[in-house]
């Protein structure tokens, strides 16, 4: 008796492991069986989503466009660009204009304001000679002063970027390596969507130098430059065209028509160079796959700041 009672302990315990064997583990396999079902079936749903969003989106931006050429150009045209020709025509000397210009380019960086609008001033105004000097001249000063007020609140622009900790991976990466990897990243940086206002003060935090941070925003600020010019140009032939009885020749129109593909392209090009590279240097960085020139000049770690050694530490 005492052994045949043992037996059936036994299989109670058997059959208790095993029934927790099924509801424990078995439902887990199939759990795992169903998520990884879904991963499949959402990876072959996202190409054919993303791609009906870039349709949609594509089909807003054009209609935008058209919207804005059918109504908006000739509203700014008429109200904005014309009466601001005539009054710098008879307000201001060409050299104060030019001064005026400088001055808004180095200071509209300063308060975080954009400066397109001078530019394209600068563009319609003055042409390619003297409106590529009045740029590069005004955006220098503009890249210099937000540099040297962020060296004095270093630490706050560090707390600041703390909030956005993709962002400042990618100011991070100026900050690395020879002179010549700085002065590149920095181009790099000009070039793309990136904020430049918000990069003049951020890229303090880093051990950026201050002749590869100047040198790399000019070189960046050149295809920039002409674009502007390009377009301000433009702007100024339609307004001609439309109120000025300025009428385009054939060999004109095409120009126009030639050079503003390009530009478009030449743009295109640029911002979308300028994305692949700096996402390849963060993929390479994340992954570990840094040059050694970079692994020995680390600096930033976001949430350990040392200022006393930047304090110690030379600008130039």
């Amino acid at each position: 008796m005492p052994d045949s009672t043992e037996e059936e302990l036994e299989k109670k315990l058997d059959n208790n492991n095993n029934s927790e064997y099924v509801r424990l583990v078995i439902p887990n396999e199939l759990r795992a069986h169903e998520v990884d079902t879904e991963s499949e079936s959402q990876s072959r749903k996202n190409p054919l989503v993303w791609w009906i969003k870039a349709a949609v989106w594509c089909s807003i931006t054009v209609l935008l466009l058209l919207i804005f050429a059918k109504w908006g150009v000739p509203f700014l045209v008429e109200k904005v660009l014309f009466p601001l020709l005539q009054w710098e025509a008879t307000a201001f000397g060409r050299p104060v204009l030019a001064l005026v210009l400088v001055a808004s380019l180095a200071l509209f960086p300063v308060f975080l304001v954009p400066s397109g609008p001078s530019m394209w001033l600068a563009g319609m105004i003055f042409g390619y000679g003297l409106g590529f000097v009045i740029i590069m001249v005004g955006t220098t000063i503009g890249m210099i002063l937000p540099y040297l007020i962020g060296l004095l609140f270093r630490d706050r622009i560090h707390q600041w970027l703390k909030r956005w900790p993709k962002k400042a991976a990618m100011i991070r990466l100026a900050g690395e390596g020879s002179w010549f990897h700085q002065f590149k990243v920095v181009a790099l940086f000009r070039v793309s969507p990136f904020p430049y206002t918000i990069f003049n003060y951020a890229v303090v935090v880093t051990n950026m130098r201050f002749w590869p941070y100047l040198c790399g925003s000019v070189a960046g600020m050149i295809p920039e430059a002409f674009i502007y010019i390009y377009s301000g140009r433009l702007i100024r032939t339609l307004a001609d065209v439309q109120y000025r009885n300025h009428h385009l020749t054939p060999v004109e129109i095409i120009y126009n028509v030639i050079s503003f593909v390009v530009a478009i392209i030449t743009t295109v090009a640029f911002t979308i160079y300028a994305k692949r590279t700096l996402k390849h240097l963060e993929t390479a960085e994340a992954n570990g796959e840094c040059s050694p020139a970079i692994e020995n000049n680390r600096g930033f770690e976001l949430g350990k700041l040392p200022l006393e050694k930047y304090k110690n530490t030379p600008v130039f």
